[in-house]
């Protein structure tokens, strides 16, 4: 099969250190390397190092290329390490490279037109989306224009270390769902650990919380100074990324509106093929709605399952007290719902993350609700969290 290259790197001292440019490089080193063209890859490697001294895989393919100076290499990390630390470092290492080329050879780019299943619809001051396939060790940085979603950045990224689905505090996996960044920390206030920042996610969610899950502080950060990168799974539950892609997100996306779906593996579909979910969905959608703009709160409250459960653990009977408050200040003014934003996270429940503005009519302003549903058989779509935010 032949070998299909980029062209070659060309360095200089002022080229500035951007996000993903060192792995771009150090992908091409090892293609160079695998087609066995190791005196073209040498001093593609001892650049990357050069500039990313740090940057423990690219050391890794640099001494291999050494190594192949001598004699003919037989896999990545040609060398006997002398400890069981230093071959857990080795190992470790060997399945990054694996994660990497694993996401180049499946085209690391999904297909255009594409995005992934959990983003219904987004609206227009939502201007970007994040979306973790933990199976590629892969992050995807979405924008939100004219024509829809695009792909504008894509970056390896670890997981927990205990791998996904957290469930409990100090368990060292990262959850999985969909959740909101909800603040950009000062890096100035964290320990050089976390490297460039941290942007926080709302762990645990609503459904989290409905599952009994426990546990906080689930971040994307950046790495410690002595780490470039690090192995696909070796946070304690954060998504960690190199800092100057952590930049890259920190300069790019907004808190509040910008949405984070962490996954096992992604699914890719034509934006199109969300239009029949989606469609169903705020057809449930404006029935809610209609019976919030009436003054019938039977029929309101038959949207609420009956363990729901609204913010500080407000019951069902003590949030339909609030529906009735809301009702009466419309005074039978037709609710008008804003800026709509549709999520669908599907695993052993359907579970749709809805989030609009709420405006009696008339009126200039109104609340931002967001609300959980989840679709039982026979039963429908019904809404078992719903607060402001």
């Amino acid at each position: 099969m032949a070998l299909c290259l980029v062209p070659l790197w060309s360095h200089s001292a002022a080229t500035p250190l951007r996000d993903g440019q060192a792995e771009q490089r150090l992908m091409q080193v090892l293609a160079l390397t695998s087609a066995g063209l190791t005196q073209q890859a040498l001093p593609l490697a001892e650049d990357l190092v050069r500039d990313y001294p740090n940057f423990q895989l690219a050391q890794l393919a640099l001494g291999d290329l050494l190594l192949a100076q001598t004699g003919q290499l037989a896999t990545l990390g040609n060398t006997t390490a002398p400890t069981s630390e230093a071959r857990d470092t080795l190992n470790a290492l060997r399945v990054e490279s694996l994660r990497r080329v694993a996401a180049q050879k499946q085209g690391l780019i999904p297909p255009p037109g594409t995005v992934p299943a959990q983003l219904l619809q987004l609206p227009k001051s939502y201007r970007h989306a994040i979306a973790i396939d933990a199976a590629l060790s892969r992050l995807y940085l979405l924008e939100n224009g004219p024509q829809g979603l695009r792909i504008v950045a894509d970056y390896y990224a670890s997981v927990g270390k205990m791998g996904l689905d957290k469930t409990t505090e100090g368990d060292q996996r990262t959850p999985l769902g969909v959740y909101f960044i909800t603040s950009n920390l000062d890096p100035k206030t964290l320990d050089k650990f976390y490297g460039a920042g941290a942007l926080s996610l709302n762990y645990p969610n609503p459904l989290d919380v409905r599952r009994g899950k426990t546990g906080h502080g689930i971040w994307l950060h950046g790495t410690p100074p002595e780490q470039f990168s690090r192995a696909p799974q070796a946070t304690d539950g954060c998504v960690a990324l190199a800092n100057p892609d952590l930049e890259r997100l920190l300069r790019t996306v907004q808190t509040r509106t910008t949405a984070v779906v962490i996954a096992p593996s992604l699914t890719w579909v034509p934006a199109d093929d969300l239009a029949p979910l989606r469609d169903s969905f705020v057809a449930t959608l404006a029935a809610w709605q209609e019976a919030k703009s009436g003054n019938d709160l039977s029929a309101l409250l038959s949207f609420y399952t009956d363990d729901f459960q609204g913010l500080k653990k407000i019951t069902r009977q003590a949030w339909s007290q609030q529906l009735a408050a809301d009702m009466a200040k419309q005074k039978g003014r037709p609710l008008v719902l804003k800026e709509l934003s549709l999520m669908h996270w599907q695993d052993e429940e359907d579970t749709m993350v809805v989030t609009f503005g709420a405006v009696p009519q008339g009126e200039r302003s109104g609340s931002t609700l967001r609300q959980y549903w989840r679709f039982a058989k026979g039963q429908g779509w019904k809404i078992f969290f719903e607060g402001n935010i």
